[in-house]
């Protein structure tokens, strides 16, 4: 009980919640909760125009080949941590009802030390139970001394990622045409509603599935 209590005060202060980029120890997990999005046909003619696009601007972007909704950071879990942080997310988790969201908005991000940019898709419709979900799973992070979501989350799919801040480049004229290809493309509002039917824990090798109602 007791090396359980200091490895929490140990692990919390080392990583403050600010560092995304942390050594693989034994018997640390890298963990996070998103929702899955299972990419069809032409969702992934849709991600090859943006991405072919985007290279014109900036070269190196390379096209996601996963795709989903992160509903938490990526956080450090103890091996021994695994099975009862599973088991308070199932038991948070399991009054949600399935739900649409509408992931329309072209927007680019950074991860917090700036080291990688992303081009990714906004939620626009469905934010408002996505922070009900959040909200939930940041109870369980607290529960185990980890840091909680970002206040005033952009809820996004990621399409594509580079090495750097390229912001600058990606903004402001790049961004506009990239909007104007999601907005020209056949059956585009279909296509970006999506229907979540379950949310997973991802916790190094180890996948785990909450079903929604």
């Amino acid at each position: 009980e007791q090396e359980q209590e200091e490895q929490a005060a140990n692990d919390s202060s080392r990583h403050g919640g600010r560092v995304r980029c942390f050594p693989h120890e034994r018997g640390n997990w890298a963990t996070y909760v998103y929702l899955p999005y299972q990419a069809q046909e032409d969702f992934l003619e849709l991600l090859d125009l943006l991405v072919s696009h985007a290279r014109t601007y900036v070269p190196s972007l390379t096209a996601m080949d996963e795709f989903h909704v992160s509903l938490s950071q990526s956080v450090v879990l103890r091996y021994h941590w695994i099975n009862p942080f599973v088991q308070s997310l199932k038991e948070r988790l399991a009054s949600f009802h399935r739900f649409f969201c509408v992931a329309g908005r072209v927007k680019v991000y950074t991860n917090q030390n700036k080291t990688r940019t992303f081009v990714g898709l906004e939620v626009s419709a469905g934010h408002f139970q996505l922070l009900e979900l959040v909200s939930e799973v940041d109870k369980v992070m607290e529960e185990f001394d980890l840091p909680t979501f970002y206040k005033d989350p952009s809820f996004h799919i990621s399409l594509a990622w580079c090495v750097g801040d390229l912001t600058g480049s990606l903004e402001g004229q790049c961004l506009r045409e990239l909007q104007d290809i999601v907005d020209r493309f056949e059956d585009s509002e279909l296509l970006l509603r999506v229907q979540w039917e379950e949310i997973r824990c991802k916790s190094g090798n180890k996948f785990f599935s909450f079903p929604l109602r």
